[in-house]
């Protein structure tokens, strides 16, 4: 594969785009320009240390690409605000469907290839399954605004796509299910569960997970497709080098694990024997809560993607003993 290409990044800054910098920086690619609102100091030790050609503020993207003369070879667009709990659907809007409607449009009229970050929560709760085929996606019921915003993308790149009259470039769409791994440090709030925990294991010795709020799961047992960070990162370079069908993809590892059992590969994580408490879920969330998720993986394998996930037991274990118990990036 040409190492030379020059690829545009946007959430670069952010917890799985600063992973894929390092994660192309390894595989040889260096020539990134690297886009996302940089102002946030917290972000910083994400892309610090790392190679990138340069990095351009978010709001100046769109100016920078009229008037650059830099040829973008390939796009991975993560940029996002991705706050479940953020309710105001304006922000959604205008941040993951008009800006990258845009970013698409840009794509488009230059035949540059796009990966670009959908989501899980596009599937709701579920009531139509987790199948990533196109037939389904006007069916799909997000339970937040986020969510909508991803599905809203989606359909609208679906519908654009077909027209015969339009040629288009290659595009791929990532449903990612739960994401975890290092450089969320800045999430806050919205970190993975194994960030929580082994935090609240090195302050309390124990964990706090959500009682369940439903007869039919109990307390620890609702359900999770929980993908490590660096499988995502190796599936969007994969996609870079690899010619597959354009369209949606779902990217999870395709087996639904329970929080307890996260919370308990944590503790191993750490050698501490588990001590849980269940503690009730924030009225907040509690009616727009995933009881659970997994992927249907059938679409990528078939598209020659084959190699194996971590399994949860091992993508924690790297996560707490090389990341979390030094406070250390990647």
């Amino acid at each position: 594969m040409n190492r030379n290409l020059t690829i545009l990044l946007t959430g670069a800054a952010g917890f799985i785009g600063s992973y894929l910098l390092g994660h192309l920086n390894a595989a040889g690619y260096t020539r990134v320009i690297i886009v996302d609102d940089f102002s946030r100091e917290d972000k910083k030790p994400n892309y610090t240390g790392k190679h990138y050609l340069r990095q351009v503020e978010r709001e100046q993207l769109f100016n920078w690409l009229a008037e650059s003369e830099t040829a973008i070879d390939f796009v991975f667009h993560l940029g996002a605000r991705t706050d479940t709990t953020e309710f105001d659907y304006r922000i959604h809007e205008k941040l993951n469907l008009e800006f990258s409607k845009k970013l698409w449009e840009y794509c488009e009229s230059g035949m540059i290839p796009m990966v670009y970050a959908s989501s899980a929560a596009t599937y709701g709760a579920g009531e139509q399954g987790y199948s990533d085929k196109h037939s389904g996606v006007a069916d799909l019921k997000p339970l937040n605004p986020y969510g909508v915003s991803k599905n809203e993308f989606d359909k609208w790149l679906l519908a654009r796509t077909a027209r015969p009259e339009i040629q288009y470039p290659f595009w791929a769409g990532l449903k990612f299910f739960n994401v975890y791994g290092p450089n969320e440090y800045h999430k806050a709030r919205m970190a993975s569960v194994i960030f929580h925990s082994f935090n609240q294991i090195r302050a309390t010795g124990k964990v706090k997970l959500f009682r369940s709020h439903r007869p039919d799961f109990k307390d620890g047992q609702q359900l999770r497709d929980f993908i490590y960070v660096k499988d995502v990162a190796d599936v969007c370079c994969w996609l870079m080098e690899h010619p597959v069908p354009s369209g949606l993809y779902n990217l999870g590892t395709g087996k639904a694990r329970s929080f307890e059992d996260l919370a308990k590969a944590t503790f191993a994580g750490a050698g501490i024997e588990p001590v849980i408490e269940y503690i009730d879920m924030p009225a907040d969330i509690r009616d727009t809560y995933q009881y659970f998720t997994e992927a249907d993986m059938r679409k990528l394998k078939q598209a020659g993607y084959t190699r194996p996930f971590a399994s949860l037991e091992a993508g924690v274990d790297e996560y707490v003993k090389q990341f979390l118990q030094g406070h250390l990036y990647y």
